[in-house]
Order: C-alpha cells, then structure tokens, then sequence
C-alpha cells in the first residue's frame, strides 16, 4: 500500500532544513533556495509515497523520479545567476545531493550518478569537443551517463587490479571487461567505461554507449541493501569505439583518480542527508508514539538518543559544507574528501543504529523509514571508497608513509 505524501514536521519557521541548526544552509542564494523548496515538495509529493514499494519489490521508481529530473536541478537559470564560470555554486551540488538523500539515499545516489560521477568524467576527462557534444545531455538527462569501474573482482585495488582492457588497432579500440555495482547502468544513455591500455599498461576512459554491439547490461538480483536501485553488472565483449570515443584527458590512473576525488565529496553530501533523514524519521515516530501514557519523545532516555542524533547530523553536514567550500575556492585535496566521506560513514551508520533503538520493534517496519535507511546507508558506508581505504589515504597524509599493501 502506497504511503500518503510526506508532512514536514512543524520546526522553526523560516529554516530551510530542520536538521541544520548552525544554518549553513543560509550561503544559498534566493534563487538556490527556491529550487531547494521546488525539489522537497515534488520528493514529498511525488516520490516519498512510492518508497516503500520501491523498496520491498526491488523496482525503482523511474516514472516519479522523472519529476525530480524535469525540474532541472542542474541548469536552471536561477542557479546561475551571478555565476560568471556559468557552473552552478558547489554549495548547492552539495545541497542538492542532501536534500534528495534525506528524503532517500538510493534516490540521491541515482541523481549523483548522472549529476556527479558522470559530469565529472566529462567535465574533466573529455576534450572540449567531447564536453560540447555530451554535456547537453547529461544538463538535460536526455543523455544520462553512469561511471563503469568497479569490477567483479576489484574493488578496493581497482587502480592496480583493473582487469578490463582496452587495444588500439589503427583508429579504433576494442574493449573487454566486467563490471559490477554501477548504479543506474542499465538505464544510462552512456557508460564511463574504464579499462587497461595492454600496450602501455595505463588506465584510459572511454564514452561507450549502452546498446553498442557487444555490450550486455543486467541488474544484480537478491540485494539486501539498495534494494531499489538498479545496480548493473556490465559486460563488454570485443566492444568497437574510435578514437574519438576516448576520453581524452584520462591517460593514467592518475588521471582517474582525479575524478574520484571530487565525486566523493558528493558522498559526503549524501551521508548528510541520509543521517539527517534517519534523524528527522526517528523524530517523527518518538512524538507519535504514546507509551506509558504519554510521548515516548518526553522520556530522557529517548532524548539522549535524539541529541546524538541531532549532533551527528549537524556534524556530518558541517564537514560536507567545508568541503564544498573549500571547492568552491578551487582547492581540491583526496585527503579532505576521503575523511568526509569516511566521517559521515561512521556517522549515518550510527544515526541509523539510533533510530532503530528508539523505534523499538516497529524499527523494521517500512512504514517508519527507518530500515530503508539503515540498509541503504549500510550500501553507501562501501561505496566510492570503504571506510579502510579512505582511513590509508589519510593516514598516508599525516604520515607520509603508504600503507596500501
């Protein structure tokens, strides 16, 4: 049964999120905020009452997301203004992410995979003309994108154990390979392919598309997390580009890890929202629930439970936001994005163990949110880097020493 559209609790007026209590939200321009408003009440509306659905059938909600899409989160003109590099502001990337993920996390990460990893890998892996011909649709999703890099076989020790190879043979190249976890990819227009140059051993990018010859996409069934969202396994058998098919700005790994470093603060935007929206749901069902006569939310050991959980959502948004602004004045560090996102990890992963405890057992009901969040955020805490490689990128920082193997 399809839930009713979502009711924002009854905060304190005038904020633009209810879990942001430093309001750092406030750097938002008016026209940022409007779209900020635009997007909450088509997610309340729209896709908030598919959720559980989505989530016990394993079928993601393509129709209602198409609302989310149409409203042009990526271009619209009021996200430009005062913006003379014509790129919308880092802060609302960021914002946008949360905004979505708070509402669900397979949702945001589906938005990102277009919005983030794929832009970026056209952003900074193509040459200019491969940006003028691939970025108006990624703008408008007519030609979505998905990045295509992790492997059966190599997750984690994806930059020396890739295994899908690339050969050049005159102006063509033939590519090979598998790969797995690719969220969205078996509705994407395009794949960020990634393979081995065998003749110079360097990992090179290609922009494939998804019904070329050669290219099989399928879902990974029999998920326990991320259940709504179609992650694809990629299969690619003697698959013909040309030249002007690779990216031509990615020439090593190097290269590669480039585009990471800027997607994965994107993840940290989206582990804000997801522990925000483990919050705001936990929130929500302590000030419904009567046990003893009155609010369990009016008990201190439920509100202990509930501060924790306000500080780790304001922490997680409060590191995501320096590092968009850090970004937004053109530095960008691998070490500062990996420990957002390894910081907001532990501490969505967290919010969601809270949320569980003061839901009691209606904790594993879908229509309380909570598990959604629990799982998915289990899903994300993996993703774009695990909590042990983010831990060896910084502690190679501070130590100078590298301790990957």
């Amino acid at each position: 049964m399809a839930k009713q559209a979502r009711a924002d609790l009854d905060f304190e007026a005038g904020k633009v999120f209810h879990a942001d209590l430093y309001d750092f939200a406030e750097v938002l321009t008016d026209g940022e905020k409007e779209v900020i408003r635009e997007l909450e009440e088509v997610l309340a509306r729209d896709l908030y009452p598919t959720l559980d659905d989505a989530w016990d059938k394993a079928e993601f909600p393509l129709e209602e997301m198409q609302k989310v899409i149409d409203l042009r989160l990526m271009d619209d003109p009021r996200l430009l203004e005062g913006r003379e590099n014509g790129m919308i502001s880092e802060y609302f990337r960021g914002f946008r992410a949360y905004t979505i993920a708070k509402t669900d996390p397979v949702l945001g990460t589906f938005y990102t995979s277009n919005a983030g990893l794929f832009h970026e890998c056209v952003r900074l892996g193509g040459s200019q003309e491969q940006i003028e011909k691939l970025m108006p649709g990624v703008l408008s999703w007519e030609g979505k994108g998905v990045l295509a890099m992790t492997e059966p076989d190599h997750g984690s020790d994806i930059a020396g154990g890739m295994a899908a190879t690339a050969k050049r043979e005159g102006d063509e190249w033939i590519l090979n390979g598998h790969k797995k976890w690719i969220g969205g990819g078996t509705l994407s227009k395009w794949h960020a392919f990634f393979a081995r140059d065998v003749d110079d051993n360097q990992v090179k990018m290609f922009f494939v598309e998804r019904e070329s010859e050669g290219v099989t996409t399928f879902v990974t069934p029999q998920k326990a997390f991320f259940r709504a969202m179609p992650n694809a396994e990629i299969i690619y058998e003697n698959v013909r580009v040309p030249e002007s098919q690779r990216a031509q700005n990615v020439n090593s790994w190097k290269d590669a890890a480039n585009i990471l470093r800027n997607t994965r603060s994107d993840v940290a935007w989206l582990l804000a929202g997801a522990t925000a929206g483990a919050f705001e749901a936990a929130l929500k069902y302590v000030r419904e629930r009567e046990q003893f006569g009155k609010p369990i939310a009016g008990f201190q050991l439920i509100q202990e439970k509930l501060a924790r959980m306000a500080m780790n959502s304001q922490a997680t948004l409060a590191i995501a936001f320096r590092l968009a602004q850090q970004q937004e004045e053109g530095i960008y560090r691998e070490e500062a994005s990996s420990m957002a996102k390894m910081h907001n990890g532990l501490r969505a992963r967290e919010n969601a163990a809270l949320a569980r405890e003061v839901c009691g057992g209606n904790g594993i009901l879908l229509k309380y949110d909570v598990p959604r969040f629990m799982a998915d955020i289990e899903g994300m805490y993996t993703y774009e880097g695990t909590h042990e490689v983010n831990s060896l990128i910084i502690g190679r920082y501070y130590t100078g020493q590298q301790a990957f193997i």
